[in-house]
């Protein structure tokens, strides 16, 4: 699926039950390979039930895989994101867990 004005991957991910999608990805591909992931994340009723994990490592699966873009494009060398303190309480360790690793911290005001 393909996010609308933009032409790369997004959409619904993870597990569905009775109709509901268990959260939300968006990917960008970016200049020279890299690949950012915009948004992720679990809806509300999903969260605590491990489902996470999954769904980083299925975003991560398809960011690395937007290597195979037109011609013209370079292959994915990097996937990279930004986290805050305001993103859930597992997020960090779930995204070190997948291979990702801290790449630059600063404080805002």
């Amino acid at each position: 699926m393909a996010c609308p004005d933009r032409g790369s991957p997004c959409g619904d991910l993870g597990p569905v039950r009775t109709g509901t999608p268990a959260g939300y990805v968006e990917l960008e591909g970016q200049d020279a390979g890299d690949v950012e992931i915009v948004y992720f994340g679990l809806l509300p009723g999903f969260l605590g039930r491990g489902l996470g994990g999954h769904m980083l490592t299925e975003a991560l699966r398809r960011a690395w895989s937007m290597g195979e873009r037109p011609a013209g494009h370079e292959a994915t060398r990097r996937v990279w994101l930004h986290t805050c303190s305001l993103d859930g309480e597992h997020a960090l360790a779930n995204y070190r867990a997948r291979g990702l690793r801290l790449y630059r911290e600063t404080n805002e005001p």
